[in-house]
């Protein structure tokens, strides 16, 4: 019998977009300032929290990378 209980499966951080990553990160620290029922959820919360705040950190580092290139392309055309 399937447990209709459980939460359904998250998605992998890493196939994530910025603004996914984003909204799932504000959900869980919502839900930690609410408090967890338990100690092991807080703890899971706390790590996919770490986790979507990488994620976030990669695309952002993505995107200034962009920027200086395409910065770097004007400057030399110029």
């Amino acid at each position: 019998m399937e447990d209709v209980t459980a939460e359904p499966a998250l998605p992998d951080v890493a196939t994530l977009s910025f603004e996914q990553a984003r909204d799932e990160l504000v959900r869980v620290v919502g839900e930690l300032e609410q408090g967890a029922p338990t100690l092991e959820q807080s703890l899971a919360l706390w790590e996919r929290g770490e986790a979507l705040a990488a994620r976030c950190d990669e695309w952002l580092r993505g995107a200034q990378r962009r920027l200086e290139d395409a910065r770097g392309g004007a400057e030399d055309a110029s």
